[in-house]
């Protein structure tokens, strides 16, 4: 066996390769996503400017930018209760266009929301000059194998064995690669946040409408780990540890630091991390929480915040693009 030291990977293989399709899961139906891909054309073309925008952005009056001789893509973050995207320089991390972020449709079935995705996207081509193959990465609260959507814990139930990336691609009229959007914060702040140059075992917990998590072992990603539904007292765990669940039930920030702090627990006797990320909005308040955790393991905020969605889901899209050439 190998005992020399080995350096940590270079960021382009942090991110997950495509996953086969188990041979238990079910086949995607093709029919699904054309019919999906087609409603979402014709609400582009009925209302193209329909989502409202949680920050306005005034319109442009001048050309879009040129970003000439910067590697970029696009990321996209979906969440249960918002949709955010911006242009993203890959060798920076850097948000090259607005950050744009509109309502997750209600309901959200898939047709409702790759029509918000095509918009903000379309809105970005025109802030910056992107090249027809520009690719769009999305982050999406689920398990994603193979471009599969294959569970839907925070969004509709349609999203069940849908053929994401097909169905978005016909939309968008660009390269699209699905990423877990756990894993693509996860990515974004062991390159260009929190995690950088940490090896061992490292966790990113994201707070927000769920709890997502990220596994990372000498900056190696595990991918579609979804430890926000492990079982803590009968129920899912985010159901106390997601930064929704305390403003929903009501809660002083030290009666939802136990709740996130029984979750945190549970995950390191499982997994023995030497630290834990924790990202979100909710990190922003980090001194409201961090430091009543008692694990073991460090535990300190992302870096990125609410953008590391948006940067990891660019930076699996361009890798998964390379690797496919």
């Amino acid at each position: 066996m190998d005992t020399q030291p080995h350096e940590t990977p270079t960021p382009e293989v942090a991110v997950a390769p495509a996953v086969d399709k188990p041979a238990e899961t079910v086949e995607p139906d093709e029919s699904k996503a054309i019919e999906a891909a087609e409603e979402a054309e014709e609400l582009v073309a009925e209302h193209p400017d329909a989502d409202p925008e949680e920050d306005a952005v005034a319109p442009l009056d001048r050309p879009a930018k040129s970003i000439e001789g910067r590697r970029v893509a696009i990321g996209v973050d979906v969440g249960g209760s918002g949709i955010k995207a911006a242009a993203v320089d890959l060798d920076t991390g850097e948000l090259i266009s607005e950050r744009h972020r509109v309502l997750t449709p209600q309901p959200s079935v898939p047709a409702a929301v790759i029509a918000s995705i095509a918009r903000i996207v379309r809105r970005i081509g025109q802030e910056v000059q992107l090249a027809p193959d520009t690719a769009v990465g999305v982050g999406f609260p689920g398990v994603i194998t193979g471009g599969v959507t294959r569970t839907a814990a925070n969004v509709d139930a349609g999203w069940l064995d849908f053929d994401a990336d097909a169905a978005m691609e016909r939309v968008l009229g660009r390269p699209v690669h699905l990423i877990n959007d756990a894993d693509a914060a996860g990515v974004a702040e062991m390159r260009f946040g929190a995690g950088v140059g940490r090896r061992g075992t490292v966790f990113l917990i994201t707070l927000g409408t769920g709890t997502g998590s990220a596994l990372f072992y000498d900056g190696m990603l595990v991918p579609n780990l979804e430890l926000g539904h492990m079982e803590i007292r009968g129920r899912d765990a985010e159901r106390r540890s997601a930064a929704a669940a305390r403003i929903r039930r009501g809660l002083s920030w030290k009666a939802w630091s136990a709740d996130l702090d029984e979750h945190l627990v549970a995950i390191e006797r499982l997994f023995w991390p030497q630290l834990f990320i924790i990202g979100g909005g909710v990190s922003k308040r980090a001194d409201k929480f961090v430091p009543r955790l008692t694990v073991r393991a460090e535990v300190i905020p992302a870096k990125l915040l609410n953008d590391a969605g948006i940067v990891g889901a660019a930076m699996a899209a361009d890798e998964r693009e390379r690797a496919a050439s």
